[in-house]
Formats: structure tokens, sequence, C-alpha cells
């Protein structure tokens, strides 16, 4: 069988013989330049220099396997190929090489080092249109490598070209991408009406610039491969079901034993242990990830939350201990990702002990949903029955409304499809409508905060951005008295009070909280000027600037303030003229926030 080691291995080794350089992985968290909570394709961290800048390692070409996540289609999570978490190998070309090349590495690479069968892949390429050309260079290639005319097909431009959509001079062109059927036919004469043939992959040419009249050609070209691992993993294996590559095989197997019921046999099984599965990885490398998160009822940590619980709830079907989704976590932490994803180990037992809290809480909180759902249906039944005396022709009310099902959600943890199993055993329904209306207003203002959300800030005003400088000085204090490495690790500034979070190995004493005091409240007695200045990123370091800012490059131009003797910090802002302006600090309360990391709530009198 094909492991998913060996994959992940033969396309490195492969591209690294063909001199690319191995970038490894990235966040999987979106660091909001792309506009996207989620990194979604392994090319998107990447964005920056495919549009011209320079890569930090000066390189033309490089490669990696890039985990990715995507949740917009959570629900169909519960089939044979869906996943939240899912790894692309890529190659890229950064102005050097471009189609001769890139066609003959991908033929090779599918040929040689997979064993297919030359005869039997399948391509298309563009049809070209009134903007663009015809990719006939592309189809002459391929078929100059060994693939059969009859097997190159000319699609359009939603098939076979990529670009960035309502923008305007930024780089684009057509799609090369690779096919290979599942089983065997005469020919390839059904390509286009059935579903006999797996996409393997895609080579992207980026050879135009998309302007106001349409396109013109690039001076310098780039190339952008994506092949999904899983998908390649599942097809090398001869499966029709990812759940059974060496990914999910283990946790797969853990879940039989301990519910007692097959995989193979039971529908209602399967489908539970496949949400089980592939939520518990998800939310592993979410919490484990290098910018991790935790559940929270909002933003990126709502997603995880909804992931999580839902694992939860399916737990319940399955008839195990919710707890068991710490043995399937511990099982792709040590056994099927710490190798290629080290940083899991390192950080195991901190990705447990968040999981765990989650389960703790929601199943806490499942019991007081429940009671809130039966009011509800009380309510909607005490309603028909006053309408129906008062009017006999009423018609009676058979669904639970849209906010009351979202409330039950967001309240509660409970997700729409557990509120319509519950209302379809009382004979009810859910507006589905209403509830994605509320959702989305709930959408629309999550991320109305998110934007104000610099820093900490849930608003910009005068309070708040007090606050914010305040933040700057208590964490010099801070790493004046704990040294250099202590760090920001969450901030969230409200008109009435801010609250920090930073790492730390003990709770605060008594002694500690006063010095800390001592320290913010003598910066601003000395009246400090707070000056604003703009540096390339290399030189606010060089002057000793520091904060939770990534740059893309060490050129970058980034914002930097500097407090007098006391602080010096690469931050977006706002901040005020002078320390005098905060009046007096005082710190309110000192608590555990997560493993490792402390939480400080102070106020500005």
């Amino acid at each position: 069988m094909f492991t998913s080691k060996e994959l992940r291995n033969k396309w490195i080794k492969f591209y690294e013989s063909k001199g690319h350089l191995n970038v490894g992985a990235v966040s999987l968290i979106g660091d909001g330049t792309t506009g996207v909570m989620f990194n979604v394709a392994g090319m998107q961290p990447l964005m920056p220099y495919l549009l011209g800048k320079p890569h930090p390692s000066g390189k033309k070409r490089l490669c990696n396997v890039q985990g990715c996540v995507r949740t917009v289609d959570i629900e169909s999570v519960g089939d044979a190929t869906h996943f939240t978490f899912f790894e692309m190998m890529g190659n890229w070309s950064l102005g050097d090489y471009f189609k001769k090349e890139k066609t003959a590495w991908t033929f090779e690479f599918l040929t040689e080092v997979l064993g297919f069968d030359k005869d039997k892949i399948c391509s298309t390429v563009f049809c070209g249109n009134d903007a663009a050309p015809r990719d006939e260079e592309t189809a002459k290639l391929l078929h100059d490598l060994g693939i059969k005319k009859e097997n190159i097909f000319y699609l359009p431009k939603k098939d076979n070209w990529w670009e960035l959509e309502g923008t305007v001079g930024t780089p684009c062109g057509p799609d090369n991408e690779w096919f290979y059927p599942k089983e065997d036919g005469k020919d390839s004469s059904d390509f286009l009406t059935s579903d006999r043939f797996v996409e393997i992959g895609n080579d992207v040419y980026m050879q135009y610039k998309k302007t106001a009249t349409g396109y013109v050609e690039l001076e310098n070209k780039n190339v952008d491969t994506g092949f999904g691992l899983d998908r390649l993993l599942l097809f090398l294996n001869g499966l029709d079901d990812g759940y059974k590559t060496d990914l999910f095989a283990g946790a797969i197997a853990h879940l039989e034993k301990i519910s007692g019921k097959s995989y193979e046999k039971d529908e209602s099984a399967k489908k539970a242990m496949r949400i089980i599965a592939d939520h518990t990885r998800t939310a592993v490398m979410l919490i484990g990830d290098v910018n991790g998160i935790v559940p929270l009822n909002t933003g990126a940590g709502y997603v995880l939350r909804r992931l999580l619980r839902r694992a939860i709830r399916y737990s319940k079907n399955l008839g195990v201990d919710s707890k068991e989704m710490l043995s399937v976590a511990k099982i792709f932490i040590e056994d099927v990702y710490g190798e290629a994803y080290p940083l899991l180990m390192e950080k195991e037992e901190y990705i447990l002990s968040e999981i765990e809290k989650e389960i703790k809480k929601f199943e806490a909180t499942l019991a007081a949903g429940i009671k809130e759902f039966e009011k509800t249906v009380t309510g909607l039944e005490r309603k028909n029955e006053f309408m129906s005396l008062k009017d006999p022709a009423y018609q009676k009310e058979t669904a639970i409304s849209g906010k009351q099902a979202f409330r039950l959600y967001d309240t509660f943890g409970f997700p729409l499809e557990l509120t319509e199993e519950l209302a379809s055993e009382r004979g009810l329904s859910v507006d589905k409508v209403g509830f994605d209306e509320a959702f989305k207003a709930h959408q629309e203002l999550s991320k109305a905060q998110a934007a104000a959300a610099k820093g900490g800030l849930t608003e910009r005003t005068e309070m708040t951005t007090k606050y914010h400088t305040a933040t700057h000085i208590m964490l010099a204090g801070l790493r004046k008295m704990f040294g250099n490495k202590t760090e920001q690790k969450g901030s969230n500034i409200t008109e009435e009070r801010l609250r920090f979070d930073f790492n730390c190995d003990h709770k605060m004493t008594d002694e500690e909280l006063k010095s800390l005091e001592e320290f913010v409240n003598a910066a601003i007695k000395r009246a400090i000027p707070v000056v604003r200045e703009e540096l390339p990123y290399k030189d606010a370091v060089k002057a000793g600037a520091y904060g939770v800012f990534h740059a893309d490059s060490e050129d970058q131009i980034v914002s930097v303030y500097t407090i007098g003797d006391v602080d010096k910090q690469i931050c977006g802002g706002p901040h005020v003229k002078n320390t005098f302006e905060l009046g007096k600090f005082k710190i309110t309360k000192e608590e555990s926030s997560s493993s490792g990391i402390r939480r400080i709530k102070a106020v500005l009198k």
C-alpha cells in the first residue's frame, strides 16, 4: 500500500532534484493579507512572490507540501471524499522555467516516479477565447512527451484558466490539468461525459497580465503547480474511500474497537466515524499550528468550536465516550503527522488539553441546550393551542423559527442538524432560510468587529486607544521581569478594560503584580512622548523593535512606536501622543488562559 509518508517524500525529493528549494509548510491560519480565515490552497501563502515580490530565500524554484483547511462544506463531511483538512503538494517557478520544463517534469513524475501508463494519461488545456489564444504550445509539448493527441482536450476558461477575479494588473493564464482513468476503457472518447477519469493535479501558467481591456504577455512568467496529496494517495491505492488510506486507518480502527461497530457493515456508524476522524484531525492541526487557535465564539475559533462540537455529537451517536476523541487525536499526532509536522509533537499536551476543555464545555451546555429546545417547543405548542381556541381554522405552526434555531447554535453550540433531528422527533421542521439569514447577519457583525480588532481593539475610540498603548507599556514591564521571550499571545480591548495574554510558566505573585503596576504607572507619570516612524522591517529589528507582526520581506515598510526608553514595538496602532494621557493603571485580575499562558485584566482610571 502506498503511504502518505512515501508520497510526501517522493514529491519533495523529485523537485529538489530539479533545483527546487523545499520551503516547508506555513501556518494554516490566514494572516489577514489574503482575505480568508484559513489557507485554502497550497499557493496561497506564496501569492506575494507570484505577484512579483522576491522570495526571502532569493530562490526562484520552490516546492513544499502545504496543509490547507476548507470549511465551506462542513456538512458534506461524512461521505467518502470530503475533508476539512488536506495537503497540497506544490512547486513553483518565480520567473524561471516555464511550460517546456514543467510539462516534462510533471510527465516524468507521473510515469517514472508513480508508474502511470503514458497511454492512459489525459490532459486538458485552454481552448482560447476573444481575449487570449488557444494554448497550442502546451498541447504540442504534451504530445511530444508521448501523450496521445486524442487524450488532449481543449476546454473553456471556466475549466482551464486561472486569475484573481475582480483585479487588474495581476498575473493570470491558462492551466494544464492532468487526469487518469479509475478503470480501464477502450479509449478516452467518454472523457467529457463520464466520471471514469480522476483529476490528478494541475499546472498553472501565469503568462499574462490582466488589464482593464484584456491581457498582455508578462516578461517574467510564473508556474504554480498543485497536486492534492489526499486525493492522489486514494487513487494510487485503488481506493474509492479516503478514510481507508493510512491517514485515517488507525483512527477508524480505534473507533471500531471502542464502539464495537463495523465501519463496513454499519452505514450510520461509518458516517459517524468519518466525521469524528476528520474533525478531530483538523482540530489537532489548527490547535497545534505555529499560530495555533483555540475554540471561541468568533472568527476562526468559532469554526474550530463547530468542528469539535459536531465530532462530540457524533461520538454520542456512535455510542462512545466523547473523551475517546483524545485517543483519536493522539493517533494523528504520534502516528500519522508527527514526522511531517514536528510541532504537533511539541504541543501534544497542549492540543489534548484544549480538546478536552471543549468536550467538557459542550457536554455541560448540551443539557442546558436541550432544556432550551424543550422550552422552544413548549412555547410553540402553547401558541398553537391558544390560537386554535381563538380561531378553529388557524393553521398550526410546525416549524422552529430560524432565529430560535440560530440561538441554539450560537449560544448552546447546537449544529443546525442537531436542532433538525430533535425537531423531527417532535414532528416539527426548522426554518433553514431564517437560520441562514440569522447566521449571515452574525457573520457580517463578526467581520465588522474583526475589521476593528487590530491590536485587540473591539472598536477604535479615544479610550480603547489609551488601553492599547497601556498594553505596550505593560508588555515592556513583563519582558523586563521575565525576559525577552515573553510575548503577546492574545489581546482584547473594550471601552471598559484591557485583557492581555502572555506566555508565563507560573501564576504571578502579589509582589510581581505590584511591581508591574508600578512600572506602568511610573512610565505614565514621566509623560513620555509616543513617537511613530516608518522603517524597513530589517532596520526596525536592528533598532531593537519587536512585536507579533511578521513581514513578507526584510524590506517591507512597517510602523514602529517608541515610548522613550520603555518600549519599541512594531505595531499597526493606534496610540496616544503622550503616556500622561493614560491616567492611572490598575490590574484587576491575573489568571490562567490556557496551558503556559497567563491572562491579565486591567483598567485605566
